[in-house]
């Protein structure tokens, strides 16, 4: 262990800048698939699925979809049915069913040319990010675009391939929660509606011992079976995304 120390620290420190520079090393070549070790290409492989919850959560439909559902769950009443874990599996799996067609543009336009060696690093890393830039362009208000780039304190993009992925990010995800939350608007509504008339109701028959939530989770429970809630819950949230 002290000897790999060693050599690490004379790695580091005794070649100098010079020497890099002439031997041609840089971000490209040292993403070059030839130079990738196996012990580097597992590095990188766990340092990617640390990172996948993080770029689940910003870059894809999982945010809209995980609040929608749990507005959902507050509106029927159900408290914690269907649990947490039911509904993150299902926005998980609507995520990949959405994003496929982004995760197919990047296998096609960057992974595959890497993978063949027909391509270099940095090249590969910007044609990925240009199908997830598509995808959340469409999904973000200018308002929430302009917001960020103000804040970065740059010179203004003239179009939308010149703004940066970190204006990008944060305007799409506080984008989806707007969306999320006027669905969740809606979505509370019909239920409200119950809630209000079986109390109403139970009131004139004099019943104020009865807890009106009671008798209302049933007839919200029944109102969204009939409707076919799910299919039409899910459809539309798929549907927004296209």
């Amino acid at each position: 262990m002290k000897s790999l120390l060693a050599t690490l620290l004379a790695f580091l420190f005794l070649i100098p800048p010079e020497t890099a520079a002439a031997a041609g090393w840089g971000l490209d070549q040292a993403l070059a698939p030839e130079r990738l070790s196996l012990t580097l290409q597992i590095l990188l492989l766990l340092t990617a699925l640390s990172l996948a919850p993080a770029l689940i959560i910003m870059v894809t439909s999982f945010t809209r979809l995980v609040v929608v559902f749990s507005f959902l769950r507050h509106a029927l009443g159900t408290q914690q049915l269907p649990p947490n874990q039911i509904l993150i599996a299902l926005a998980l799996f609507l995520t990949v069913f959405i994003m496929a067609p982004v995760w197919q543009e990047i296998q096609e336009k960057a992974v595959t040319p890497y993978i063949n060696q027909q391509i270099g690093g940095e090249e590969a890393v910007a044609r990925g990010l240009e199908p997830l830039r598509g995808f959340m362009f469409k999904q973000t208000r200018e308002k929430d675009l302009a917001l960020f780039i103000s804040l970065l304190k740059q010179p203004k993009p003239q179009n939308f391939q010149e703004v940066p992925i970190a204006a990008v990010v944060p305007a799409f995800m506080i984008s989806e929660l707007r969306t999320a939350f006027e669905i969740g608007f809606l979505l509370f509504l019909p239920f409200l509606i119950i809630d209000m008339v079986v109390a109403s109701v139970l009131l004139s028959m004099g019943m104020m011992m009865l807890p009106p939530v009671m008798i209302s989770l049933v007839f919200k429970v029944l109102l969204f079976v009939l409707v076919d809630g799910w299919n039409l819950v899910v459809g539309s949230m798929v549907r927004s995304f296209q």
